[in-house]
């Protein structure tokens, strides 16, 4: 009889663990920064938060330094359902959901008050929205600071550029901009970058400093130019395929935990930013132009 019951039990709790093993599900998130990136750290606080609200029905899993893909091929993987959401520059969806295009313009913003003014305002949630038509559910965005080129030169002026290589987005609207500048751009996903500044494919290329940091990128170009010619905008996108299989309620869930990310993330962002510029010149051998304030 002892022997009976403790099979019974031992059944009883295989077949408990094979029905939540079957129920319970993650999301598979992918970005392409380094696993202690704020990106990174931002989903996986939303994903614990859709954990607790679900009651572990739901989580998110993280897949950093570009595991699943390029930026591009996550967004396609999002699209059909092979993956559920993804962290992606709006510059990523130029070509694909054209109302990204006006957050992508360069030196649009007076400042980063203006930015998140803009961005948490109307046309900031009418962009959001639009993601649906096309495929995806717009969560939340991620304020990526302002973008600038590094070298193995200074660019101070648009002469310093002329003629340079310098890796771009695949973005049509990065293209231009830097067409107009006298340069030749070159667009290269963002994890190929590091080689392709070493292996001198290209002379250039242009992020904003912890990416340039994380990533390294400073071994090869070793003179960053704080030109600051574009603020950054990330956005999280959800599989409208994978969503229109959710409840209202499980779908509410996802976009209060994707929104009350925003914060955490800009906290991360803040502190990062605090301590990513000064002295590192001293201590890396990188050289740091900052710009010149105008009035």
């Amino acid at each position: 009889m002892k022997i009976r019951n403790i099979l019974y039990v031992s059944l009883t709790s295989a077949m408990l663990l094979a029905s939540a093993s079957v129920s319970a599900r993650d999301f598979r998130a992918a970005d392409n920064q380094v696993k202690d990136y704020p990106t990174v750290l931002a989903m996986q606080a939303m994903g614990k938060q859709i954990s607790e609200a679900t009651k572990g029905k739901y989580d998110i899993k993280v897949y950093p330094n570009s595991m699943l893909g390029s930026g591009k091929d996550a967004i396609e993987q999002v699209k059909i359902g092979a993956i559920e959401l993804t962290r992606v520059s709006t510059s990523e969806f130029n070509g694909i959901v054209p109302e990204t295009l006006v957050l992508t313009f360069p030196f649009l913003f007076r400042n980063i008050e203006h930015f998140r003014e803009v961005i948490n305002g109307p046309l900031g949630e009418e962009t959001l929205k639009a993601f649906e038509k096309y495929g995806w559910v717009g969560l939340c965005y991620y304020e990526a600071g302002a973008r600038s080129l590094y070298a193995n030169k200074p660019v101070r002026t648009l002469a310093d550029a002329k003629g340079m290589k310098i890796r771009v987005q695949p973005s049509d609207v990065w293209v231009a901009i830097i067409t107009v500048m006298g340069a030749s751009a070159t667009p290269i996903p963002y994890a190929e970058v590091y080689t392709a500044l070493k292996t001198g494919l290209v002379d250039a290329a242009e992020n904003n400093y912890p990416s340039y940091d994380t990533t390294k990128n400073w071994e090869a170009a070793p003179i960053y130019s704080e030109t600051q010619h574009v603020m950054q905008l990330d956005v999280v996108v959800f599989s409208k395929k994978v969503w229109d299989t959710l409840s209202g309620e499980e779908q509410a869930i996802i976009r209060k935990a994707a929104k009350d990310s925003v914060p955490y993330y800009q906290k991360l962002w803040t502190d990062g930013q605090g301590t990513g510029i000064e002295g590192l010149p001293q201590e890396t051998g990188r050289d740091f132009h900052r710009r010149r304030e105008t009035r």
